[in-house]
């Protein structure tokens, strides 16, 4: 409640968040809905992050922007930043074959309108320093919810496969890949389709390897939606997603030749610890199936090439 009368809003009862992993309020406005949202701490960042995502805006991208307010927007609020968005009208995604083209048209854009240089001065991506301590650690705890819904889990495997990923961070950190500013959440529940995709939680943005965002839209676009298909893409799918990114983007040598291992990387940093600590998440019939064709495609990820 205090966050929302800092802006500005008056509210009888304490507002219950739309997201349950973070503060995210629908407040109706008197003139039109409004998002009240964490955003990137302190204000200097989220300063840098509203000017790039007003960049994107006025070159085309259908990205939401902070709402014209008289007071300060963003602000700190405690030890947090908040951000006022305007709240989108739309339909959700539900994995129809031009929800997907359109998603990755609007990613493609994203990505080949990111400046060479760090210009927005977004946060670095630097999560090369997994061990091997911490593998096994978490796929102990994959191994334990695993059994506790009998779900079929190799576990030797997977553990000799994250320590091979493991062994490679260095030679991908050092390789050269290009990179690139990007909001770096691109999932189908950041997407309001109006009825073309507008992105509607850019407050993740970082200057990060190109393939690597991308390999994070392979493994969990469609995580955390209802309206989603409960695996992620299959291989006709991807290749319509990269029939609309391709339209913007052209991969340099380097990327074609570090694609697998960098879909190997991602798995590593967003995917294992959803899978072993996310414990809700296997409570969900959905979310188990979604990982198990994780696991999949960490395992023969040959149908997910970026030739398209």
């Amino acid at each position: 409640m205090y966050v929302l009368k800092k802006f500005g809003y008056g509210v009888m009862e304490e507002p219950k968040s739309i997201y349950p992993f973070s503060p995210v309020y629908h407040v109706k406005g008197e003139r039109n809905d409004v998002i009240v949202k964490k955003t990137q701490h302190p204000i200097e960042r989220a300063q840098q992050l509203m000017k790039y995502s007003t960049f994107l805006k006025g070159n085309g991208v259908s990205i939401v922007t902070p709402t014209q307010l008289s007071l300060d927007n963003p602000q700190t609020i405690g030890d947090d930043t908040y951000v006022v968005y305007p709240f989108i009208e739309g339909i959700t995604y539900s994995g129809k074959d031009t929800e997907i083209i359109a998603a990755g048209e609007l990613l493609g854009k994203i990505h080949a309108l990111s400046p060479i240089e760090n210009t927005f001065k977004m946060e670095k991506y630097d999560v090369f320093d997994f061990d091997l301590e911490e593998v096994a650690e978490s796929v102990g705890k994959i191994e334990e919810n695993a059994a506790r819904h009998h779900f079929e889990l190799d576990n030797i495997w997977l553990e000799k496969k994250l320590q091979q990923v493991v062994s490679r961070q260095e030679e991908l950190k050092n390789c050269g890949l290009p990179t690139i500013t990007t909001p770096h959440d691109f999932k189908a529940n950041n997407l309001i389709y109006t009825p073309e995709p507008y992105l509607i939680d850019p407050d993740n943005a970082t200057w990060i390897p190109r393939i690597f965002d991308l390999a994070l839209a392979l493994l969990l676009f469609h995580n955390e939606l209802t309206t989603a298909p409960d695996a992620p893409f299959t291989p006709a799918q991807w290749q319509l997603f990269l029939q609309g990114y391709l339209k913007s983007v052209t991969f340099t040598d380097i990327e074609y030749s570090y694609w697998q291992k960098a879909v190997e990387h991602v798995f590593l940093d967003e995917v294992m610890w959803l899978i072993a600590d996310v414990e809700e998440d296997w409570e969900n019939p959905s979310q188990r199936i979604l990982f198990e064709a994780l696991l999949k495609i960490l395992s023969d990820p040959s149908g997910y090439e970026i030739h398209c």
